[in-house]
């Protein structure tokens, strides 16, 4: 089994930051790309920022600019730096990782999800 535990959610004022963590832990062989995805209320869950193990990322249009994707392979860790924040911006912010286990079995694995809310 693998975790996923996401921290660094909170209120914050418009023009503000923040910088959300993201742990895995459990039954690891290899952590391929981690991300952050986002859903506000009444809306679908999307995309925010992707990174590969290579350190290779991709970006939402809406973020280009303002957040910033990185990772510590070492320690399995995702972080998601949020700058300039809109309250467009507030969601609940999920951690994702695509995970092969020690018995090499592959699988998306999902966080339970942190609470940003950026107040105008």
């Amino acid at each position: 089994q693998v975790q996923l535990v996401e921290s660094g959610g909170g209120l914050v004022q418009a023009g503000g930051s923040l910088r959300l963590s993201c742990a895995a832990s459990g039954s690891i062989f290899s952590i391929n790309t981690m991300g952050w995805y986002r859903q506000a209320p009444g809306k679908q869950r999307d995309l925010v920022a992707t990174i590969t193990s290579g350190g290779r990322t991709n970006y939402a249009d809406s973020v280009k600019g303002r957040f910033t994707i990185s990772r510590d392979n070492a320690k399995n860790t995702v972080f998601l730096q949020m700058n300039s924040l809109k309250p467009e911006d507030t969601a609940v912010y999920y951690c994702n990782a695509e995970v092969v286990s020690r018995d090499f079995y592959g699988r998306v694995y999902w966080g339970k999800g942190t609470l940003v809310t950026v107040s105008s």
